[in-house]
This record gives structure tokens, C-alpha cells and sequence, in this order.
């Protein structure tokens, strides 16, 4: 994990030297399509309202967890008992990286959602909302967090909602038995290269040409930053666009060649 001064640093860097997107006269129709009508889409879905109250309602939430973290643990918290209000405000994807998921799940319409990482729910709010119609399987580790989101995902009235509760180690080889394909996942849990990209792998013969992978923290270590250069280099990976928080895979075989974008978001 890099301390908050490289961090700092990194995105700085990230900040100064990333396009806006609109620069390219070589984007296929696709990533021009991606880039303005889904990155840029400054529409306030009334969706947003629902799962930032959700938020607001955790933020107030004092009650104590005693959290048994499975992968490489929190970047801001490091004790084993923590607030669910601590959990919303540091673990949970602040709503512009939320609610952007969202935007790209209602553009594409995948059939097939999971989220390996529930936390307390509100990213999984924001993806089963997307499609109400998708079967939307998310996974979280921690025991004591996956009690609290099943709460939410029922008081949130997501119908098309599973929560697999267990280790991704244990539990992916399974889920990933269950369906026929991966159209779109969010994986945000064990920040590290190897697990990383062993899941990578097992999602992957999972994926067809439309799948989407997005990718949480690809920076948020020297081991995630080869885990993400690894992803990118794949010879099933035809696109990706890194936002700094989170790295987006394409698999689409209309791109002649590899393409590789750090867009400011």
C-alpha cells in the first residue's frame, strides 16, 4: 500500500498529465460513445436520490463491527472494530465513481452483474438499479458487513439481488458455475497482484465480446499497479480506460488493436 504522500503524488501526476477524452480523433465510435454520452452524462437519475439516502442513513450509523478483513484490508483504517458509519465513509465508492457505474450498467444492459466486494451495499444499490431487470450477483467477505448489507439490499427492495456471503476464494469457482456468462463486474475486494489476477482469470472464461470489467484501485498499490499492467497486457483485452480510482476492460474484437486511455475524471 502506498502511503497517503505517494498516493497524493501518484494522482497529481495522474491528474496533470490525463486527457479529457475529447482529444482523439482516432476513439472508435464506442469509446467516443462511452466518453460523452456515459463518462460526461451530467443527468441526475432520480436512482441517485434512493441510494444516497441509503448513504446518509449509514453515515449516521454508530454501531460497532468487528470486521474480519480477507484481502489486503482498508487504505485508511486499520483497527478491526469499526463503525458501520466509518465503513460507508471509507470503504464505500463515493457516489460520483457510484453513480457513474450505474450510468455504464444502464447504457450497456448487461444480463449478468456481479460485484465481488458488497461492503455495506451502496455501490451494489447503485448496479442492481442500473438493470432492474439482470440477475445481480454480489459477494462480500466479511461476515459481520454482509449481515448489514443483506439489510439494505432488502430495505432498498432489490428484487434482482443475490448476496453470497464467504471467502472469493472459496465462493467465486462456484458462482461462476452457476452462469453461463460475466457480462459486467465490479471487482473491489483484496487489494492485491495475486488474487487479483486469479480472479481476472476465472472471470475471464466467463466473458464475451460486450463484457465489461471495472477494476477498483488500480493504483492503490506498487502490487495493484502490476496486477492492472498485467490485466491490460492479456491478449483477450482490447481497451481500457483508467479513471485512477478504478480501470475499465474492454473485450470488443471491433478494435483493430490495443487502445489504452488515462481519461481525468
Amino acid at each position: 500500500m502506498y502511503n497517503s504522500f505517494q498516493s497524493g503524488l501518484k494522482f497529481l501526476n495522474y491528474f496533470f498529465t490525463a486527457s479529457n477524452g475529447k482529444g482523439h480523433g482516432t476513439h472508435s465510435p464506442f469509446i467516443f460513445h462511452f466518453i460523452n454520452k456515459v463518462l460526461d452524462d451530467k443527468t441526475h437519475y432520480p436512482e441517485y436520490d434512493k441510494v444516497e439516502a441509503l448513504r446518509s442513513e449509514l453515515l449516521r450509523n454508530k454501531n460497532v463491527l468487528n470486521l474480519r478483513d480477507l484481502g489486503a484490508g482498508s487504505a485508511k483504517a486499520v483497527s478491526s472494530r469499526r463503525t458501520i458509519a466509518s465503513i460507508a465513509r471509507l470503504a464505500a465508492k463515493p457516489k460520483k465513481y457510484g453513480q457513474l457505474l450505474f450510468r455504464i450498467v444502464k447504457a450497456y444492459q448487461p444480463s449478468i452483474i456481479l460485484e465481488l466486494g458488497t461492503s455495506l451495499g451502496i455501490t451494489s444499490s447503485y448496479l442492481s438499479l442500473g438493470k432492474p431487470g439482470s440477475k445481480f450477483i454480489t459477494m462480500e467477505g466479511a461476515e459481520s458487513v454482509a449481515s448489514i448489507a443483506r439489510e439494505n439490499l432488502r430495505k432498498m427492495q432489490l428484487q434482482n439481488a443475490t448476496l453470497i456471503e464467504g471467502n472469493f476464494d472459496d465462493t467465486l469457482f462456484s458462482v461462476l458455475n452457476d452462469i453461463t456468462t460475466v457480462d459486467f463486474v465490479f471487482i473491489d475486494g483484496n487489494h492485491r497482484r495475486e488474487p487479483t489476477e486469479r480472479y481476472f482469470q476465472q472471470l475471464l472464461a466467463k466473458a464475451g465480446n460486450d463484457s465489461i470489467f471495472i477494476f477498483d484501485d488500480i493504483h492503490w498499490s506498487a502490487e495493484m499497479e502490476q496486477a492492472w499492467q498485467n490485466i491490460k497486457n492479456n491478449p483477450s483485452v482490447q481497451c481500457t480506460i483508467d479513471l485512477f480510482f478504478i480501470g475499465i476492460v474492454f473485450f470488443r474484437k471491433e478494435f483493430k488493436e490495443k487502445q489504452h486511455f488515462i481519461i481525468r475524471y
